[in-house]
């Protein structure tokens, strides 16, 4: 039994979207879902849901590094000089060219865009984490060879491309998207098992969102995503992990 605990990070806790389920080699359930507040710091909960007794996969919706040109190229740069690199080439990692070539959606330039501070506030997060439970929090690269606790980098998004016909993702977000929530719903339900009241995640979009993160972490768990190849460049950067093309990943 492995826990997942899914987060769509965001810079304000009350914008983040938190849920734990479990694998238990072979079904996924999904126990709790809920939203950050500001009176309790996001580590503390975090720690509170942490079992003592399993391996832990923490799966995050944001960047956990940067692009390796773009810090070659800054090193030494000084104000007014060139830069002798394209931006796709400064500000995109090699993990966002795959995913867009895999499913024809491109994450935010975490080089080049304000995802940059929800990177930062992951990271703080993780860092957090670390200290209030004493424990190394290790980014995974196998699902083999887990720690105790253990992060990888998700994208909602990219799953949904998966699990739906590329074309037909229906728009989920904010107030008029509760029709696109019940619909991903609908197919959520067919990989893993919900709670009795789901009604925050129809009624919520960064809850659902940590929903899909529990969702991929459990495709890593299970060896559906896939893994870089260049493992290198990969630890430097970051990887997103998300599963093969639906016909691939049906289980």
């Amino acid at each position: 039994m492995i826990t997942i605990i899914g987060i769509d990070c965001a810079t304000q806790p009350q914008k983040t979207g938190l849920a734990v389920g479990t694998w238990d080699g072979t079904a996924v359930f999904l126990h709790t879902v809920t939203l950050g507040h500001k009176k309790e710091p996001l580590a503390h909960i975090l720690a509170n849901w942490l079992p003592a007794d399993q391996p832990t996969l923490l799966a995050i919706d944001a960047p956990l590094g940067w692009p390796a040109d773009l810090g070659d190229q800054l090193a030494n740069h000084q104000a007014g000089q060139p830069l002798s690199l394209p931006p796709n080439t400064l500000f995109r990692r090699e993990t966002d060219r795959h995913i867009w070539q895999r499913t024809g959606k491109l994450p935010l330039d975490v080089g080049a865009d304000r995802i940059a501070r929800t990177a930062h506030a992951a990271l703080t997060l993780l860092e957090e984490l670390g200290q209030l439970t004493q424990q190394a929090i290790s980014l995974a690269w196998q699902p083999t060879s887990l720690s105790q606790l253990n992060a990888i980098e998700v994208y909602p998004a990219g799953t949904l491309k998966v699990l739906f016909d590329p074309t037909r993702v229906p728009s989920y977000k904010g107030n008029d998207g509760e029709n696109g929530r019940s619909a991903i719903l609908h197919h959520l339900k067919q990989h893993v098992t919900l709670p009795p009241d789901s009604q925050l995640l129809l009624k919520n979009d960064d809850a659902l969102d940590a929903a899909l993160c529990v969702l991929a972490g459990a495709d890593f768990l299970r060896g559906l995503a896939k893994p870089p190849a260049n493992m290198a460049q990969a630890k430097k950067e970051g990887w997103i992990w998300v599963r093969t093309q639906r016909e691939q990943a049906n289980e």
